[in-house]
């Protein structure tokens, strides 16, 4: 999870009282980033278990239990390549 403030993509932890199922820990994936409800940040939340998305805020999710639990993302690299490289398709004469 990068810092405090999760962003989309992000593995994330839920603290026990949100939510009865997930005594066991399970972990869910923010899917999108609402608009702030009095001041606290708002996500959507998708658990792998379950067909559908929850909403969340900022205070529902047990950070430190993230951090702990879960590993860190591997950093993507900035490189500027283009993903369809012409020089690698073939076509036939």
């Amino acid at each position: 999870m990068s810092s405090t403030k999760p962003v989309i993509g992000d593995v994330v932890l839920l603290k026990d009282n949100v939510s009865a199922r997930n005594r066991s820990r399970t972990s869910c994936r923010i899917v999108a980033i609402l608009p702030s409800d009095d001041g606290e940040k708002q996500y959507r939340v998708r658990f792998d278990s379950e067909n559908f998305e929850r909403r969340i805020v900022l205070s529902d999710i047990d950070t430190l239990a993230t951090k702990m639990m879960l590993p860190e993302k591997p950093e993507t690299s900035t490189k500027d390549e283009p993903w369809l490289k012409p020089s690698a398709v073939r076509t036939s004469r």
